[in-house]
């Protein structure tokens, strides 16, 4: 066998290799030149002072700077265009790179790199390329024309204007309906999905570098200027374009004879100016309605996939070519009188349905495969076959090479594809690769020319191979638009646009879809190429629809809750005063009244064409939503993109905002809207929130979870202030500031706070944030995390008020303990209680710790009432267990239980909570003892101070509150949990050291009805209520204790008194 015939059989894989080796080059050469140009990715190397003088020696003496060695001239013929496209993308900046990684080199080596001579010497000599690469290919223009022409049948048929697709039906399944089941074929199969960028840049590029066919041959000058008609700019690689015009006009007025060639370029150049653009928005116009209508019938009847594969790929690369077209011309684009002839707001949709046509086919490969192969096996085998045997020669080589298409091909079984067994026929391609290289070349035994059946049918053979095993890799030749990775702010603009027409809302996932693609388009030569700019996209794009969808929903809901706002209770006044005076007449508006409208006048219509706000944001709601459908979730660059959790992220965090901001909270005039008012705003969101769920499918209920969840916590996940914090701080702040100053009453009677009767008007009325109804809104709202960091805050005061008594008490200790042996001595304790101080400030700052531990009560009754009514099956059981524990059981275990059930709202005999930061008061200093002795010590101070709360005018018992008016109702409260819980940290017995107590507080008591010290005493009978108080609410103390030490007769007759003066 000869060498010529040893190189033939080598000519397919060289072409292979050397194709996809060359876009490798190029595609690093752009990313070099890329990055050198770009000042922010410039090595530093390149930007150092201390280099420019290197630098532009080296750019001076390239390539000569004293190596080594000796240059070698180009040794063979690279591929042609992509050769080509090579030359003419050499920089001056990588030459310098070029020639600075040359002299690294030789000082770490001791020698030049082998390859440098040659390198420098092309790049010198390509200085001028298209000069340069005209001469090379000179030798080679008969057969480069020849090639070209091939295109005449198709490259023409591809270029069409939009009315001959139109009139010709083109991609419609529908025109002929008796067809419907034929399978899609023709001669020219791989040309019917040849991207026409591809075609024109050989034709162009190819009649620039063998151009004297061009005043020679008719034809190959009608094929040039229909491509020069084409456009303005080729696209080199990435966003290397080419100015076809100007480039060629340059080269032909270097070379004589070419002055008509000129004129053509410039008439060409003229007619795209003018036509051009408006055919192919003409053209985007025609596919956004075909491969809407061919996707809507391959959708409800997918088996047509299999005869009609062929429209699919054909529609996606003729959909293709037109984005890549306006991309290309977008970014760069001339000054013409028509520029929205170059700005499509519609994008969207093409883009929409090209990522649906690819998803088709994916979703339903597996009916494809078995279409093709029994089409392969059943059909093609046998044409093959029969093509074969009608040969009159054939050499043995090319006779191998058939015989094994046939075998293979009638090898297949659709049990092959039942059974997902993997397919490839790289090797047979590559095969008919090879047959073409050994019958294409001069004086081959077998030319292929001769025998055109056989070449239809391979062609027809290699496309439905393709089908079977390399669908994936044929979408992405036919519908990758990576090309947008390279042109972000086209892409950007075009989204921009998009999302403003009503009509494209639904297709806007198209877009983040898109950058799914980027990641096909890197290349293992230049892998740093594409990065994560695809995902910074896809994120920038997802964000805005989300922000966009979620701002029409929070605004459908806003306007809900402003309807539910108008059925609220505090708005029926009006209404209800309005049906009272029904019966009489109604006096005429005035002039410029506005009468105001009843709730529900909004759904009224008289006309439903008329359109309300509501109407337009559910319509917009719809159509945005209608772009989540497009995917549930996408890869891109390695990371898997779920575009419902964009939106989910947003709404959680605008609905917390809206929450909070809800809330009205004025830290300056300490204004706050109503919990009950709140609630209603929140579950109208919520509801609102709910309907989102029908229109797309997205988890609500994990939504509306987790940001309520967040309102329980003092911060939300973004570290912003909650409603818990602001209502924590405005009860503390508001009105239990005011309750310690006896502005605001507690009233056991109604379970709320009121205000008192004041000159000045409040600023809020007490009972409208602190009833029963407020309150256990409250507890929805914060839930149980909530009211925990409420009671923490008020156990926190709670202490302060503690470590200022326990000062009083070592002030007074001595006092105190000569008090606590004499108080049933009236004359020693008469000089003892002269001694004593601070005995109002004592009492003072327990009833503040009374008036907190009341409020904390009401608010843990209502978080029990709430518990209850969300949860009894958990609540059951917790009352059971708290019922069932013992106070003689061990303390861990008793406090363990009173703290679940504490957390659940239930009262305890013991407060877990004031015992823990009691605890937590405690220092290393101070003995269980000594701490012991100052309890008890604070307990006499209180009982023996007691009688100065006779003196004071404000200690009235009032019978309509059910406590009197200087809040002093509520030392019983304080009294019994804050001994309780000091007693119980000192391990010392409760019972026993509040009947001391009482004892004292009785003594003292009666002592002040003997009034030994001669002074007018205005509501003693108030006080004796007070003891009676304290022992109702102990669970320590008993009615038997009271009457062994103080008479029951006392207390009725105090009962008595206080009626008849409120009766008064």
């Amino acid at each position: 066998m000869s060498a010529a015939m040893d190189y033939q059989q080598k000519l397919a894989e060289k072409l292979t290799i050397l194709n996809e080796r060359g876009t490798g080059v190029l595609i690093r050469m752009n990313y070099i030149k890329k990055t050198c140009a770009d000042p922010k990715l410039r090595p530093t190397v390149l930007t150092e002072k201390a280099m420019e003088s290197a630098i532009k020696y080296i750019n001076k003496k390239f390539p000569n700077i004293d190596f080594r060695g000796n240059i070698v001239s180009m040794s063979c013929l690279f591929f042609m265009f992509t050769y080509s496209q090579q030359e003419i993308l050499l920089s001056q900046f990588i030459m310098s790179t070029l020639c600075m990684f040359n002299c690294a080199h030789e000082m770490s080596n001791g020698c030049s790199d082998p390859s440098y001579p040659r390198l420098g010497q092309m790049m010198m000599e390509y200085e001028h390329p298209w000069k340069k690469l005209t001469e090379e290919f000179g030798p080679h223009t008969k057969s480069v024309t020849s090639a070209l022409l091939s295109l005449r049948m198709v490259y023409p048929r591809r270029n069409l204007p939009a009315e001959q697709w139109r009139s010709s039906q083109l991609l419609s399944l529908l025109s002929a309906p008796a067809n419907m089941l034929d399978p899609a074929s023709c001669d020219t199969m791989a040309c019917e999905y040849l991207s026409t960028e591809v075609m024109e840049r050989w034709i162009i590029i190819g009649f620039l570098l063998c151009h004297s066919s061009l005043n020679t041959n008719q034809a190959s000058q009608e094929l040039w200027k229909m491509g020069l008609r084409s456009g303005l700019f080729l696209t080199l690689i990435r966003d290397e374009v080419l100015n076809i015009h100007k480039v060629s006009e340059d080269l032909f007025d270097s070379i004589k004879g070419y002055s008509k060639r000129v004129a053509d370029i410039k008439e060409c150049r003229e007619h795209v100016l003018t036509n051009i653009g408006a055919m192919h928005r003409e053209r985007r116009h025609f596919l956004r309605g075909a491969i809407k209508e061919l996707f809507k019938v391959l959708d409800d009847e997918p088996g047509l996939l299999g005869p009609k594969a062929l429209y699919v790929i054909m529609a996606l690369s003729f959909s293709r070519d037109e984005v890549l077209w306006l991309v290309r011309h977008s970014e760069n684009m001339p000054k013409i009188k028509m520029p929205e002839d170059y700005i499509d707001n519609q994008m969207a949709e093409l883009l929409f349905y090209m990522e649906k046509l690819r998803a088709l086919m994916r979703r339903y490969i597996h009916v494809v495969q078995r279409y093709h192969v029994q089409y392969l096996a059943q059909f093609d085998a046998l044409v093959l076959n029969d093509t074969i045997q009608n040969m009159y020669v054939c050499p043995e080589e090319e006779s191998v090479l058939m015989s094994s298409f046939v075998s293979a091909l009638s090898a297949l079984s659709v049990k092959q594809v039942d059974n997902k067994e993997e397919f490839d026929f790289r090797p047979l391609r590559l095969d008919w690769l090879r047959l073409q290289a050994y019958t294409s070349v001069n004086k081959a035994p077998l030319p292929i020319k001769d025998y055109p059946d056989l070449a239809k049918v391979m062609n027809l053979i290699q496309f439905h191979s393709r089908m079977v095993d390399n669908v994936e890799e044929l979408l992405q030749e036919t519908s990758e638009v990576s090309i947008f990775c390279f042109y972000p702010r086209v892409f950007e603009k075009m989204f921009t646009q998009s999302s403003e027409e009503m009509t494209m809302k639904r297709y806007l996932m198209s877009f983040p879809s898109v950058c799914s693609h980027f990641s096909n388009c890197g290349h293992p030569l230049c892998p740093e190429e594409v990065s994560k700019k695809g995902l910074r996209l896809c994120v920038t794009f997802l964000e805005q629809i989300a922000k966009h969808t979620s701002n029409v929903v929070l605004e459908i809901c806003a306007e809900q809750c402003n309807l539910n706002d108008q059925l609220l209770p505090k708005h029926c006044a009006e209404t209800i005063s309005a049906a009272r005076h029904r019966k009489q007449k109604k006096p005429l508006p005035k002039k410029g009244e506005i009468q105001k409208e009843k709730p529900g006048t909004e759904s009224l219509r008289k006309d439903r064409t008329v359109l309300t706000n509501v109407d337009k944001m559910h319509l917009t709601l719809t159509e945005l939503c209608s772009s989540y459908s497009l995917t549930s979730d996408f890869i891109v660059c390695d990371h898997i993109v779920v575009p419902t959790e964009f939106l989910l992220s947003h709404l959680e965090t605008r609905l917390s905002e809206i929450i909070v901001r809800m809330a009205n909270y004025n830290q300056t005039t300490q204004q706050i809207a109503r919990p009950s008012d709140l609630l209603a705003g929140v579950r109208t969101y919520v509801a609102g929130l709910h309907s989102l769920a029908s229109y797309i499918n997205v988890d609500v209920t994990r939504l509306v979870k987790s940001v309520l969840l967040q309102q329980t916590q003092p911060l939300d996940s973004r570290g912003g202030q909650t409603i818990t914090t602001l209502y924590t701080n405005w009860y503390l702040e508001s009105l239990l500031r005011q309750a310690s100053n006896s502005l605001i009453v507690h009233c056991p009677t109604m379970h709320c706070f009121v205000n008192q009767t004041t000159d000045n008007e409040p600023s809020f009325r007490a009972e409208e944030f602190s009833d029963v109804a407020e309150l256990q809104a409250l507890a929805e709202l914060i839930g149980p995390y909530g009211m925990k960091f409420l009671s923490e805050n008020l156990l926190w005061h709670i202490t302060s008020q503690v470590t200022e008594l326990k000062k009083l008490v070592i002030e007074n200790m001595d006092v105190l303990v000569q008090m606590r042996s004499n108080f049933d001595k009236p004359e020693e304790m008469v000089n003892l209680k002269k001694r004593l101080t601070g005995g109002e400030n004592v009492l003072k700052r327990m009833t503040i710790i009374g008036v907190i531990l009341s409020f904390r009560a009401m608010a843990q009754d209502c978080l029990n009432d709430t518990l209850n009514k969300h949860c009894p099956f958990v609540m059951g059981p917790i009352k059971n267990l708290k019922d069932l524990n013992s106070y003689e059981a061990e303390i861990k275990v008793t406090l363990s239980v009173y703290e679940l059930a504490s957390a659940a709202g239930l009262t305890c005999n013991i407060d877990p909570a004031l015992v823990a930061a009691l605890i937590s008061m405690q220092t290393d200093n101070t003995s269980i003892d000594e701490e012991y002795k100052l309890s008890n010590l604070l307990l006499v101070y209180v009982a023996v101070s007691l009688p100065i709360l006779a003196l004071d005018n404000n200690s009235s018992y009032s019978r309509e509150h059910g406590g009197h008016n200087n809040n002093i109702h509520c030392l019983s409260t304080a009294i019994n949990q804050l001994a309780a819980a000091m007693f119980t940290v000192q391990k010392k017995n409760i019972e026993h050291e509040l009947k001391d107590f009482l004892l004292m507080a009785s003594s003292t008591l009666l002592q002040l009805g003997q009034n030994i010290e001669k002074v007018e005493v205005k509501n003693r009978e108030s006080i004796y209520l007070l003891l009676h108080m304290i022992v109702e609410q102990s669970s320590f103390l008993s009615q038997d204790m009271l009457e062994s030490c103080f008479p029951y007769v006392l207390l009725r007759n105090a009962y008595r008194e206080v009626t008849e003066s409120a009766c008064c």
